[in-house]
């Protein structure tokens, strides 16, 4: 397994209610999670996965696995480890776009989703994937394009350094890949076919992941609702976790979910 995971303290399967398994963004790891681990897991079986190629997990893998299909794989591996046959994805970012792809290919197991600052398809998605692949590349390193990378996302002063040092750990090349993988996906015809609960999130001062980018997959997923994480940007849910925690609380306790993912 090239992919690994986060877990909420001790592995209980008896746990009530649907496994949550968190799913990071592209410039991130698996510990933008953390608040929401030490939050839920004492109730369910929680999983932050730490995604191919991200740099917590060592050696780095063949940057050609690094794809959209790649990370849906990673999702279902940690999930068949953990003995979770349904589940409920919560993405970010790019944690999103893994969303979607779990549903084109195994949507039998996925139970509901929140999805935070993503897309089902971004505005010329190949044109912002080679703008941020040469900006990689000139900037010779992760630490220093991330540096540049994190004053763009909104983010509070506060959370400048850990996101820099998430940054850092990844190899140029997989983030390349990554990149790619990101961006360049169209998932907009898959959308109507979504009858799981989903909400759609957004962080208040997100650039990336538009208030229209977000309408597109709320209005187009059949009873899917929105929301906007206040004092927060493109990674909400560690920008201002305690509204976010509240947020997916009141997600997984309304009727519809406990209906439908029990």
């Amino acid at each position: 397994m090239i992919a690994g995971a986060r877990l909420a303290g001790a592995l209980v399967r008896e746990r009530a209610g649907s496994p949550l398994l968190f799913v990071h963004g592209v410039g991130s790891t698996a510990a933008i999670w953390d608040h929401q681990l030490q939050a839920f897991g004492r109730d369910r079986l929680c999983a932050a996965i730490e995604l191919r190629g991200n740099g917590a997990q060592k050696p780095d893998p063949d940057p050609t696995s690094i794809t959209r299909e790649g990370y849906a794989d990673d999702v279902i591996a940690i999930a068949d480890a953990l003995g979770a046959e349904r589940f409920t994805l919560i993405g970010c970012s790019l944690g999103g776009v893994v969303a979607f792809e779990l549903w084109r290919r195994v949507p039998q197991r996925v139970c509901a989703m929140l999805l935070l600052g993503t897309f089902a398809r971004y505005p010329d998605g190949e044109k912002y994937a080679e703008q941020v692949c040469a900006q990689a590349r000139e900037a010779g390193d992760m630490r220093t394009f991330g540096e540049r990378r994190a004053a763009q996302l909104g983010l509070p002063q506060a959370r400048l350094s850990e996101t820099v040092e998430q940054y850092a750990c990844k190899s140029v090349d997989c983030f390349l890949a990554a990149t790619n993988a990101t961006w360049t996906g169209d998932y907009r015809d898959l959308l109507t076919s979504i009858d799981v609960p989903v909400l759609v999130a957004r962080g208040e001062h997100d650039p990336v992941s538009t208030a229209a980018l977000c309408g597109e997959i709320a209005t187009a997923i059949r009873g899917a609702r929105s929301a906007t994480v206040p004092a927060a940007g493109h990674v909400a849910n560690a920008d201002n976790p305690a509204a976010f925690n509240e947020m997916l609380r009141a997600f997984l306790t309304s009727q519809l979910f406990k209906e439908l993912c029990k």
